[in-house]
């Protein structure tokens, strides 16, 4: 069983960084795709960035392309996500999640159902 926590949310003032962690135990991540998405009040959950499981293929979001990257530290079982120049549209809870074994998707894709494993949300404001 593996069990996702979720952690360095915060505020921030439009054009600053943060990086959220996600540390995995119970099982080894690398044997799973991994996620970041988020919900902004009022939305439905967006897939923001996903890593396959063997780690070589990447998908983002447009919004974000260019601002986000997303990583895992096998040493650490742990994933990242890597923010910068975050805009106020970026505000929301993100997301991680996991599941076994390559995506489906080829391309890959976020999709949240293709996901079973959650951790709690990380609040993320993007305010002045």
């Amino acid at each position: 069983q593996l069990t996702l926590v979720a952690s360095g949310g915060g505020m921030v003032q439009p054009g600053g960084s943060l990086r959220l962690s996600c540390a995995a135990s119970g099982s080894r991540l690398d044997h799973y795709r991994v996620g970041w998405f988020r919900q902004a009040p009022g939305k439905e959950r967006e897939g923001v960035s996903c890593l396959s499981a063997p780690g070589l293929s990447t998908h983002y979001v447009d919004s974000v392309k260019g601002r986000f990257t997303i990583s895992r530290d096998s040493a650490k079982n742990t994933m990242y996500l890597q923010m910068n120049n975050l805009k106020p549209e970026d505000t929301g809870v993100y997301f991680c999640a996991a599941r076994w074994g390559p995506s489906p998707y080829v391309p890959l894709l976020c999709v949240a159902g293709d996901y079973d494993y959650w951790g709690q949300g990380a609040h993320v404001n993007v305010s002045s």
